[in-house]
């Protein structure tokens, strides 16, 4: 009896650490299907992939920052989140181009998911160095005219991305200067030869103002710290002011904004941001709106596999007449009903 109450009890006992150990073991699959159903789930709803992207801008100022805002909104719209899913190595020029080479080369030697080049020259040194990652470039005035791209259709390669500019915009600029300001004779521009934007928008600016015998005076510099000097030089021999999507100038544009008060002399830019600073007028478009345009294509690069060279360049179709009230007063402008009938969107692009 003994025997036998003492083999049930073993046998009873083994039961019991075999059932024991199948639950354990049953607890740590169930724990792990969770654990992996739970990160289905989430990588369903927000975008767990963590991406890298490098930006090459030659320098800092509202237009081209603006258009770095734009970009990473786009991102960030579409679940790109910087300091969740998306780390930015950003690197700034200074507006130095030589430094533009150093920078891509730096780029190219990393593992990024993306490149952003903002300018043209900077956009140039990623498309040299660059080979095996997708390439766009924002704030870039002809592509083509830069070996940035062979075709604005099929840009083919690892390389896309949006123009700032439509050739339309300086030529209806020039018009509206000829037209508004019939005693203009001679415009000034400061200019700095060495950017292949500027040489392309000042050719546009001179052709179209020579249909109106108007002359195009030009002031060269070849950094920042000579615009001031520049604009000087052209007091006494012009009737306005006009510059370009230069990069150079336009860092430097503060001290022509003072001239042209200064002196009452009407001052045109090419940009929005200038405007809104303290040029008169310009057409144009907001930089931000050029950013977010480029980011949406870097989000179908990221999220959605498409290949850079399929996508076909964007270029700026939206243009409108700018005008600053102040600045025209600033500059002893009147601003007459029909220089603002010529604004389409007056609510916002009439700055008070």
């Amino acid at each position: 009896m003994k025997k036998r109450n003492l083999l049930l009890s073993v046998v009873m006992s083994a039961l019991l650490v075999t059932m024991a150990a199948g639950c354990g073991n049953s607890g740590t699959k169930s724990s792990e299907a969770g654990s992996g159903s739970g990160a289905g789930t989430d990588a369903g709803s927000t975008d767990k992939k963590t991406y890298t992207v490098a930006i090459s801008q030659i320098v800092e100022h509202p237009s081209l920052d603006a258009t770095r805002e734009g970009f990473i909104a786009a991102l960030k719209d579409a679940g790109i989140t910087e300091g969740d899913n998306l780390k930015i190595d950003f690197n700034n020029a200074q507006g130095d181009p030589a430094n533009n080479l150093s920078i891509a080369q730096k780029i190219a030697s990393g593992k990024n998911d993306l490149v952003l080049g903002i300018s043209t020259g900077s956009a140039q040194a990623l498309v040299q160095q660059v080979k095996d990652t997708p390439v766009l470039f924002a704030a870039v005035t002809d592509p083509v005219d830069a070996k940035i791209v062979s075709n604005l259709d099929q840009p083919g390669g690892n390389v896309t991305g949006g123009s700032d500019t439509n050739p339309v915009a300086v030529q209806r600029l020039m018009d509206f200067i000829a037209e508004s300001f019939p005693n203009v004779k001679n415009v000034g521009i400061v200019i700095n030869e060495g950017e292949p934007n500027a040489i392309v928008m000042a050719k546009n600016a001179e052709e179209t103002l020579k249909k109106h015998n108007i002359k195009l005076v030009r002031a060269a510099v070849t950094n920042t710290s000579e615009v001031k000097q520049a604009a000087e030089s052209l007091v006494g021999r012009v009737d306005a002011l006009f510059i370009t999507l230069d990069n150079t100038v336009v860092d430097g544009v503060d001290s022509i904004i003072q001239l042209a008060n200064e002196k009452h002399i009407p001052f045109f830019s090419s940009d929005r941001d200038t405007v809104e600073k303290g040029a008169f007028a310009t057409v144009g478009f907001k930089y931000y709106d050029h950013g977010y345009q480029v980011g949406q294509m870097a989000v179908d690069i990221l999220k959605n596999g498409k290949k850079p060279g399929d996508m076909k360049v964007s270029v700026q179709e939206k243009l409108d007449l700018i005008l600053n009230l102040k600045a025209a007063e600033a500059q002893g402008i009147t601003v007459t009903d029909a220089m603002k009938d010529k604004v389409t969107d007056k609510e916002n692009d009439i700055i008070q």
